[in-house]
């Protein structure tokens, strides 16, 4: 019986991966991992004009301050919202995007509508933001034109002046931008899916709903549930550009999320102690809620990361 490579032994026999492989490591220890030492800030009463070592520590302040006020309770309330919000819209969009773009037949008009989908991927927020509030405008927005067009209501909404609207305003954004980028995944899943069994299928008497239901969504459950796992993970990344772009004063109490509230305290208050201990505190549950899924999908019997 031939010995098992020890680790050591692996490495010397794919030495070339490990070439290869270095550069990309590299970078993710220079990018990734050695800025984490700037986390130390957290637990300081940081002035950037004093050196390391003249740095007043402060312990767990910040954090305790951090979970005693009530505008961080709201900021986060307003980042877990938004962030359910995309999530749920942004599955259901694409997974039934994917499902009706994979019925269609032809496929000339079948590449035009999956590109049209997916064209606004590329626009920036700032394009983005721009055209939903021309859209949204009271006086000669076009969605305020239609809706009094078609007797739906009586006067203009202000859309982006009231704070009921925007998180809907914000969920409708996301959808229309990235709705046909998350697409493109789910068609790549489908298509790994073996074509016998809608063969069978139809032999069977089964319809385009029922070849959908029992064949396609669960050959595509691995990757949604790979995908969900890593959406999990980024819980607390509800966004930055879109709300603050989109925020105006009658909204900031239901707009402003984690890194909106990082940036105010740490830039315009120059309190960056605090608006580090806000950024920690979100990579840290972030982290613990990607493998709390991981673990609960293995539990399961699903696909998971690791």
């Amino acid at each position: 019986m031939m010995k098992k490579p020890t680790f050591v032994e692996n490495l010397v026999n794919q030495r070339q991966l490990v070439y290869m492989s270095l550069p990309l490591i590299l970078y993710v220890i220079l990018f990734s991992y050695v800025p984490l030492w700037g986390w130390t800030m957290a637990f300081q009463h940081f002035r950037p004009a004093r050196s390391f070592s003249e740095q007043e520590w402060v312990g767990f302040q910040k954090f305790i301050f951090l979970f005693t006020d009530p505008g961080f309770m709201r900021v986060l309330r307003n980042t877990l919202a938004m962030s359910l919000i995309n999530m749920v819209l942004g599955y259901v969009t694409a997974i039934t995007l994917a499902l009706l773009l994979n019925e269609i037949r032809k496929t000339g008009f079948k590449r035009v509508v999956q590109t049209i989908s997916y064209l606004p991927h590329f626009l920036s927020w700032v394009i983005v933001t721009g055209l939903v509030s021309s859209m949204l405008e009271v006086e000669n927005g076009v969605v305020n034109n239609l809706l009094m067009g078609l007797r739906l209501i009586k006067e203009p909404v202000q859309f982006l002046g009231e704070p009921n609207y925007f998180w809907g305003v914000v969920g409708a954004t996301y959808v229309w931008k990235d709705v046909g980028w998350n697409t493109i995944i789910y068609l790549a899943a489908i298509a790994g899916i073996d074509p016998n069994l809608y063969e069978a299928a139809e032999i069977d008497g089964c319809n385009r709903f029922h070849k959908m239901w029992f064949i396609t969504l669960p050959g595509i459950k691995a990757t949604i549930i790979i995908l969900l796992i890593m959406s999990i993970g980024r819980i607390l990344d509800a966004g930055f550009e879109m709300q603050y772009l989109l925020m105006r004063g009658s909204t900031m109490e239901v707009a402003e999320t984690i890194d909106i509230f990082v940036l105010r305290y740490g830039i315009q208050s120059n309190d960056y102690s605090l608006a580090t201990a806000a950024g920690m505190f979100k990579n840290v549950v972030n982290i613990t809620l990607i493998f709390m899924a991981n673990w609960l999908a293995k539990r399961l019997g699903e696909e998971r990361l690791i």
